[in-house]
């Protein structure tokens, strides 16, 4: 419990909720670096007893020198959403190069790359393509690793996908859905995800590429009508066309450089992917939690359920 964990992009939502997962376990010896300043400070705030770093990943610094000695990384860093194809590229790729030289240089025995199901989507944005090719260097690497790929995730300290659903409906009395809303997901409770982190590092599962979907299949409509009921939320859901919708996120861009949501995302959402279920309770040891259970973990836990990271 005394080695070093390394979490190179740790301060978004996966990171935060690993530490403190991590933590939970007895690990006493955490260290994360990422350049989100203001979720930096969150994390310290919150958990001021673990190392949190401010780090460019995707230049030469500093923060290289945590790798001396670390056992293992989790690897986390990540450009989500924005318009700018230049940082998907720097976030997703150049900063997964010189991650990657760092523990090949110094033999860092264990890694765990957090890839991601669009990995495998038929889906063509920014996101998808990037992290298509971070998961392909790090294949090639030729590391000691194991390959996670998650759906879309929620839970503690959700910024972007169901926490600001959640905002945005505390905020407006008219909640829209595009279309018919039944658009199928597949929601990962970070949760769960992180304790599959826990238990690779613990087991040192090496090799594999394991595709984490949620347990529970739930149409888009039944999401936002689920985080309705815990937040005890007025808000109307009213359907609109799908061409409307995409209107207005579109003039959104106009006014927002980083928009929360975005039409290639809204694209996405109406994919019609479907994600593998594997039997990862069994593997990894972790048991899923339901849905509506996390649900309320997520919004309503007295900890960490009101702690908000920026966008």
């Amino acid at each position: 419990m005394n080695r070093k964990i390394l979490l190179p992009g740790g301060a978004g939502l996966v990171g935060q909720n690993l530490v403190a997962r991590l933590k939970a376990a007895g690990y006493n010896k955490i260290i994360v670096l990422d350049k989100h300043k203001a979720n930096l400070k969150v994390l310290q705030v919150v958990q001021p007893d673990i190392v949190a770093e401010y780090a460019d990943l995707a230049e030469p610094g500093g923060w290289q020198r945590h790798f001396q000695d670390a056992y293992a990384v989790v690897m986390l860093q990540a450009q989500i959403g924005g318009n700018e194809y230049r940082d998907f590229v720097r976030n997703n790729i150049d900063s997964t190069r010189l991650i990657l030289d760092e523990i090949r240089q110094h033999s860092i025995p264990y890694t765990v790359h957090v890839s991601s199901s669009v990995t495998e989507s038929v889906a063509n944005d920014y996101y998808t393509t990037t992290k298509k090719e971070q998961e392909r260097m790090v294949r090639d690497s030729g590391i000691t690793c194991v390959v996670l790929r998650p759906t879309l995730m929620f839970g503690w300290f959700d910024r972007k996908h169901l926490g600001w659903l959640s905002r945005f409906m505390r905020k407006t009395p008219i909640f829209p859905i595009p279309g018919h809303g039944r658009y199928l997901r597949q929601p990962l409770y970070a949760g769960d995800f992180c304790n599959i982190i826990v238990s690779c590092i613990e087991k040192q599962m090496t090799g594999g590429t394991y595709n984490i979907s949620g347990y529970e299949r739930v149409d888009y409509i039944d999401i936002i009508r689920e985080i309705k009921r815990a937040i005890r939320a007025r808000t109307l859901i009213i359907n609109i066309p799908y061409g409307l919708f995409h209107s207005l996120l579109w003039v959104w861009t106009l006014f927002d450089r980083n928009p929360p949501f975005t039409t290639q995302q809204l694209q996405a959402l109406v994919a019609k992917d479907e994600f593998e279920v594997i039997d990862w309770p069994e593997i990894f040891g972790v048991q899923p939690t339901p849905f509506a259970t996390a649900i309320d973990e997520t919004f309503n836990d007295p900890n960490y359920g009101k702690v908000v990271l920026e966008f």
